[in-house]
């Protein structure tokens, strides 16, 4: 792919510095998309704003948005051979890189007028970044860095309305840490947190990039699979529970061994709800237990 690069860096400066000044284009076309970009503090739609408003002046086929210490990646239109990259600094803080495709080189002309633009692009793409890093914390269980259970119910009701909408399959999977009590009884309470984080790093690394962690509860995880039905549902939640038995937990204290409970359903008909799904998941869940736990059981 072709591809050229640059690092843009915006020092503050108005556009108007004296009332008799007149405009120039340059400054008109800013102006005119700062107000534009005000609108919105959703990530997704202010770049989806951003590449709608500048055809006129660069056209593109499709752009790519990435911000590695979020870990974001967001696209919208088309990939093409050629492609102009920046990377993205307002005040010495990252904002993340921003890449513009289409069919045909772009021109040294509108190589210069996209970095004009781009300067419009930095105050709202910061502060939507500062939005998005609120709504981030607020659905984020603070000890283990995944979702919590405030995030579930919207999360549930998306995925939901998207299987619906698609008619794919949809399922869920509840996790239990088994004899979690006799670990804090045992080793102390610093030592359940740590099983804890150690068990959510498990399941990151273990899941695909699609799937959605949840801590529910104490020592409860719930994953959200899209996309998958009750086979597939299944065969991930034996590979969890087998890579959390295996588990070294040595850091933690000598000879741990933990083990977990799984309860696994998939959406039954378009007739259920999210709730009713995760109440059969919880179900299962607890008939692992009385069987003897370290299992899965299907709803």
């Amino acid at each position: 792919m072709r591809q050229e690069q640059a690092t843009l860096e915006v020092i503050p400066n108005p556009a108007f510095q004296h009332k008799e000044q007149v405009a120039t284009p340059e400054q008109i076309q800013r102006l005119e998309l700062s107000g534009i970009l005000q609108t919105t503090l959703v990530l997704d739609q202010l770049l989806q704003i951003f590449s709608q408003s500048i055809r006129q002046w660069v056209p593109h086929d499709g752009f790519h948005y990435r911000y590695q210490d979020l870990g974001l990646q967001i696209r919208g239109g088309e990939r093409a051979v050629h492609s102009c990259h920046y990377t993205l600094t307002l005040e010495g803080e990252s904002l993340g890189e921003l890449t513009l495709t289409r069919r045909k080189r772009f021109s040294e002309k509108e190589l210069e007028t996209f970095e004009t633009l781009l300067c419009s692009l930095l105050y709202p793409l910061r502060n939507a970044l500062l939005y998005y890093r609120a709504l981030e914390s607020a659905h984020t269980d603070p000890l283990t860095g995944v979702y919590n259970r405030t995030a579930l119910n919207s999360a549930m009701q998306r995925e939901w309305k998207l299987a619906q909408r698609l008619h794919t399959p949809l399922s869920i999977l509840v996790l239990d840490i088994d004899h979690f009590k006799a670990i804090n009884d045992t080793y102390g309470h610093p030592a359940g947190d740590a099983a804890l984080v150690k068990i959510a790093d498990c399941l990151r690394q273990g899941v695909r990039a699609s799937d959605i962690i949840f801590r529910y509860g104490g020592e409860e995880f719930v994953i959200l699979l899209s996309n998958t039905d009750t086979a597939g549902a299944t065969l991930l939640a034996q590979r969890l529970r087998r890579r959390i038995r295996d588990m070294d937990c040595s850091d933690i204290a000598p000879n741990l061994r933990i083990t977990t409970s799984i309860g696994v359903a998939t959406l039954n008909h378009p007739e259920e709800t999210p709730e009713q799904m995760l109440k059969r998941a919880d179900d299962a869940l607890y008939r692992a237990k009385r069987q003897g736990r370290d299992r899965v059981v299907t709803a």
